[in-house]
């Protein structure tokens, strides 16, 4: 009898497999990515995967590759969101999709990067944007006066505000028209926390922040600071930080009132994860993949 094992003709018989097979099924097997040195993952090669390496998520009829979809929302290249699909880093509807072929609905599906919803649709707007003082916040005015519609210009889409700034208030507002995500951050219940740089006179007693993060007793009933430091003392003015995650009509304005301070100049500084940084006043920027995931995260989205 022969060494060398059933002839793979035979009936019963299988071909062997070349070392290059086996390899590459040990390492599908243990879990592990491809090595960086070796070709990445080719989208005509997906059927050729076997069953027991598929996932259960159902492929949608019509839908798009979800490297595409995750390249597409700024994830980064196609190349690079196949190997995050490799390691386990994504999911779709709170399934981990390991399969590079994988169909996706962009447009209803759910799908994260590390824990983090990506904005997949394509028809959904995110802007920060850095409103001067003597602005409107509003599309249009009847009666001529500038708006933030002003400072956008011509834009297809229909736009909601997170928030309204006073007219005399500067600094970060976002707009967007993906109305669930707009609507949970302006709501109260989910706590997003707005910090503002105000202008206001000193000097400012030690005990200020204890105060204001206490609750102090408005018209429309208590308010109060989440954080307040004092960033600098100049002669009589001080220039002071207050985060907080009231809503109300001019509450920082009120609130520091309230407490001897009028503020002569007021600026928003961050909403949420998302921070004023160097955009310069008048103009907008497009929120990044990361900052609207932390949008999403921030309101159980």
């Amino acid at each position: 009898m022969s060494a060398r094992g059933p002839d793979p003709a035979s009936p019963g018989g299988r071909p062997p497999r070349s070392p290059r097979q086996s390899s590459a099924r040990r390492g599908h097997a243990s879990g592990a990515p491809p090595l960086a040195s070796e070709p990445g993952p080719r989208e005509h090669d997906d059927d050729q995967q076997d069953d027991d390496e598929r996932d259960s998520l159902i492929d949608v009829p019509g839908g798009v590759r979800l490297q595409k979809v995750l390249a597409a929302a700024g994830v980064g290249s196609r190349r690079y969101c196949e190997e995050l699909i490799g390691e386990g880093r994504v999911e779709v509807d709170g399934e981990t999709v390991r399969r590079y072929g994988a169909r996706v609905d962009p447009q209803h599906q759910v799908i994260r990067v590390d824990g983090l919803r990506i904005p997949s649709r394509q028809d959904l707007v995110y802007l920060a944007l850095n409103k001067p003082a003597g602005v409107l916040t509003t599309m249009s005015d009847d009666r001529g006066r500038p708006t933030v519609g002003d400072l956008l210009g011509d834009r297809q889409e229909r736009l909601y505000h997170v928030g309204r700034l006073d007219y005399e208030t500067e600094g970060l507002m976002l707009l967007t028209n993906d109305g669930d995500l707009a609507h949970r951050l302006m709501h109260p219940k989910y706590g997003v926390l707005k910090t503002y740089l105000a202008d206001v006179p000193g000097p400012v007693d030690r005990d200020l922040g204890r105060r204001l993060m206490t609750g102090i007793e408005l018209e429309d009933g208590v308010a109060s600071a989440d954080k307040f430091r004092v960033v600098e003392r100049a002669g009589s003015r001080a220039l002071v930080e207050i985060t907080l995650h009231e809503g109300r009509k001019h509450i920082v304005r009120r609130l520091l009132a309230a407490v001897g301070h009028p503020v002569s100049r007021l600026v928003r500084t961050s909403v949420g994860p998302v921070k004023l940084g160097n955009l310069k006043p008048g103009t907008s920027r497009v929120l990044t993949t990361t900052e609207v995931g932390e949008l999403y995260a921030a309101v159980g989205l």
